[in-house]
């Protein structure tokens, strides 16, 4: 029996205000855990442990390049229930996996800088790095498990006149998750034993070869036990009786949902040029946005002599900048300039932005810092507000899963060349300049000409097209003919 059938014919109710924002709670969770892997491991792997920026970044990186599950994730959520569900059971059931799995990542870290400082770049921390990255490669799984149907779920419970409003809150919570995140993990991680090198001379370089990781274990396990334990939580209190009350999955498949296999939903997606077009703005527009991920924390130690409390704490003004942003932008800039060009608008002030970062480098002044940041929040905020509205109209009702599963592949491939990509140029950055700052302008300088590059891409993005386009695929696929 469907969500549909168990009510009788009855018409479903409209999502309420007050589950928007719950469902939002997910999001929330999201941001959270991204703060725990991109920022809080990240930073004790590059400054604290010593390890190669491109090592890093590349373990970290693989919970990205394992998205083409995304696809595949979403099209088994479209065709088989997990207890009872369409999409609510593998949001909980990837949910429990990747907070394990950040857990599991820090050990691994752990065993990763004990092995370097004692046989230094031998056999044993090759295994210890290829093992992390195997770790991550699994998190990636899990949480596609879980993203993946809950973005489809978002597509079930909302109609077209409050599909904006439910993207921008949504959206808008996982800021919050990253805001409320890095305040809270910053609290917990200032203890002496963290922020001991603070105190320490700046050019003591020795002190990252000795750091004393027993230290760093008693102050940042329990984090990883703390916050993954809320997120699951959240994740279970964001969707527990949403899909059986609201989803409006079963009448829109119109009794054939589980008609439509991968290969079906696949050709589906693949017949409209605007979806290739689309797919490689993302992939442009995530990877400019996001190679500061591996840089930003070892950006704040190394320039600006922060412990790591100190460099959580950025992600706050990131994040508060990125909320302002995706709400304002969805009230009062998408009504007025239309989805394609405040995404366009987005893009130029956030290339504009890394000239801030650059210049607070330069001045040491942590102040411009942290307002480059806000600044590059806001930018961000306006991009995900106009590019996620697009993204939901570039996505077909009826395959919602695979679709969005497609444009989370899209964006999960460009976040991991991103993380890739921030640790490998700002390698080649310290082999090409004396001067650090040389060596991480080099990042921000590509992303904002990556940025440019992107806003002409976007201007071939035609919706109607693709709309078309779409329809007339879906009733080829029902009709058995697409093949002929």
């Amino acid at each position: 029996m469907t969500v549909s059938e168990s009510m009788a014919g009855a018409p479903l109710p409209k999502l309420p205000l007050v589950t928007m924002f719950r469902l939002g709670l997910f999001q929330m969770g999201l941001g959270i855990m991204s703060l725990l892997t991109l920022g809080v491991l990240n930073r004790i792997l590059i400054d604290e442990l010593a390890v190669l920026p491109w090592v890093a970044a590349t373990a970290i990186a693989m919970y990205q390049f394992v998205s083409p599950f995304k696809v595949w994730c979403g099209q088994l959520s479209d065709s088989q229930r997990l207890w009872g569900y369409h999409r609510t059971g593998y949001v909980w059931l990837g949910a429990l996996g990747f907070t394990v799995l950040s857990f599991i990542a820090l050990q691994v870290v752990w065993q990763l800088g004990l092995s370097l400082q004692n046989n230094g770049w031998g056999a044993l921390t090759i295994f210890w790095s290829i093992a992390l990255s195997t770790v991550f490669a699994a998190y990636g799984v899990t949480l596609s498990l879980s993203s993946t149907p809950f973005a489809a779920l978002l597509v079930d419970v909302s109609d077209e006149d409050n599909r904006s409003k439910l993207v921008g809150i949504v959206w808008s919570m996982l800021m919050v998750g990253i805001v409320l995140g890095a305040i809270v993990s910053s609290r917990l991680l200032n203890t002496p034993e963290i922020c001991g090198r603070a105190l320490l001379d700046a050019d003591a370089l020795l002190v990252k070869k000795t750091v004393d990781i027993a230290q760093l274990q008693r102050g940042i396990n329990p984090v990883f036990i703390i916050m993954p334990g809320i997120v699951v939580f959240l994740a279970w209190l964001a969707t527990v009786g949403v899909e059986k009350k609201y989803s409006r999955f079963g009448d829109r498949s119109e009794g054939r949902e589980d008609e439509i296999t991968l290969g079906q939903a696949v050709k589906v997606l693949t017949a409209s040029r605007q979806t290739a077009i689309f797919f490689g703005f993302l992939l442009l527009l995530t990877l400019s946005l996001f190679m500061q991920d591996a840089v930003l924390e070892p950006y704040g130690g190394e320039v600006f002599n922060l412990c790591i409390s100190e460099t959580t704490q950025l992600n706050a003004f990131f994040g508060m900048g990125t909320l302002l942003g995706i709400g304002s932008t969805g009230f009062f800039v998408v009504p007025r300039l239309g989805k394609q060009r405040t995404t366009s608008l987005g893009c130029a002030l956030a290339a504009l932005c890394f000239s801030l970062l650059i210049l607070a480098g330069f001045q040491q002044n942590v102040t411009l810092l942290k307002s480059g940041l806000l600044f590059f929040g806001l930018a961000s905020g306006m991009i995900t507000a106009g590019a996620t509205s697009l993204m939901l109209d570039l996505t077909a009702v009826e395959t919602a899963g695979t679709f969005i599963g497609a444009w989370g592949l899209a964006q999960s491939i460009s976040r991991g060349l991103a993380t890739v990509a921030g640790g490998t140029i700002l390698n080649i950055g310290k082999a090409l300049f004396a001067n650090a700052v040389l060596a991480y302008g080099l990042v921000f300088a590509l992303q904002a000409l990556g940025l440019i590059l992107s806003i002409f891409l976007l201007n071939k993005v035609n919706v109607r097209e693709f709309q078309d386009n779409a329809k007339t695929a879906i009733a080829t696929v029902m009709a058995g003919d697409l093949d002929s």
